[in-house]
């Protein structure tokens, strides 16, 4: 699977922002959003199902953040409200072809490029 994120940029706190994640190759169980803050391990913010649109987030952007994708053109979005100055890192999307896992990065077989993402206070 090939993806390509696209969307970053820098906006103040309380903006919004969409990324997008274009796939194309062969297909995949559900795609992940992560992540990397400055000096900081990937993190896993949000997930969704492919087949269904089943959708979980992580603690710190439920509520604000809402992921969904566009079967017809095999593409995710990442819609993120409400910014704040701690949303700021690189984010990335990432695909899984196993049914269950999606929580450690390592369970992901392809992954996007990155796209950055600042918010200034």
């Amino acid at each position: 699977v090939q993806l390509q994120a696209s969307g970053g940029g820098l906006v103040q706190s309380g903006d919004s922002l969409r990324l997008s994640c274009a796939a194309s190759g062969r297909t995949f169980y559900g795609m992940g959003w992560f992540r990397q803050a400055p000096g900081k391990d990937h993190e896993l913010i949000g997930y969704i199902k492919w087949n269904g649109g089943a959708t979980l987030y992580a603690d710190s952007v439920k509520g604000r953040f809402t992921i969904s994708r566009d079967n017809a053109k095999n593409t995710a979005y990442l819609q993120m409200n409400s910014l704040k100055p701690e949303d700021t890192g690189v984010y990335y999307c990432a695909s899984t072809s196993v049914n269950g896992q999606y929580y450690m990065p390592t369970q992901y077989d392809s992954w996007g490029q990155g796209t950055l993402v600042t918010v200034s206070s």
